[in-house]
């Protein structure tokens, strides 16, 4: 998995909430037995005709848009089916970074992101960042005045700041365990691995009780 740094991309403001998985990549997409591939497939059913040419309307085919790694999205991203595609799908088509807002609190909250969606993007290394429905709102509006407005996601003081004609700065948190293998680009392995040395020190004195038995 790659390290996660200061990261600086084009934001892509989809004004949509609830968009579930099968929105993200339909199931007729998951019958590949590969992991990867799928970046063609995001977002199919919204955006190609039923002739298969690029919806003109849909904002992910918009010029402006082209090679845009942040995408802001509206609360409950990533509901539905637990399907790990729909991480593979965004991160494919070269999103680093998902950013979408919490409502509500107590037993009617609604959070920025479905919680099994949130742990396949912490397994491949997509960035899930939550915020206030206030300050997400306020970076559509700064989509809608800027052209490509861009921001950089600081991930070691835990900020999004967006570079527009006034620049402005919003703090997010985020698991400490879960900061340390972005910061370190380390995947479920390479956690795993981190623990070699005492893996094989284990095994060897298993080995050895073993033969003695």
């Amino acid at each position: 998995m790659k390290a996660f740094e200061n990261f600086r991309g084009l934001i892509l403001p989809l004004d949509r909430a609830n968009i579930d998985t099968d929105a993200i990549i339909p199931k007729q997409f998951l019958k590949s037995i590969s992991r990867t591939g799928f970046e063609d497939a995001l977002f199919h059913d919204w955006r190609y005709l039923p002739d298969g040419k690029p919806d003109p309307q849909f904002i992910l085919n918009h010029e402006e848009y082209q090679n845009a790694t942040i995408l802001l999205a509206r609360n409950n991203f990533g509901c539905g089916s637990s399907r790990e595609h729909a991480v593979w799908a965004i991160c494919q088509y070269g999103f680093r970074v998902v950013i979408a807002p919490s409502a509500g609190e107590g037993k009617n909250r609604i959070p920025g992101f479905a919680d099994i969606f949130r742990n396949n993007s912490v397994k491949n290394g997509l960035l899930t960042i939550e915020l206030s429905e206030e300050e997400v709102e306020k970076i559509f509006r700064a989509a809608k005045q800027e052209h490509r407005l861009e921001a950089t996601v600081h991930l070691t003081d835990q900020t999004v700041m967006l570079h527009a004609s006034q620049e402005m700065s919003f703090h997010f948190e985020i698991d400490p365990a879960v900061k340390e293998r972005f910061l370190l680009g380390l995947d479920d392995i390479g956690i795993t691995l981190k623990e070699e040395a005492a893996i094989t020190a284990f095994e060897k004195k298993h080995d050895t009780q073993f033969i003695k038995r």
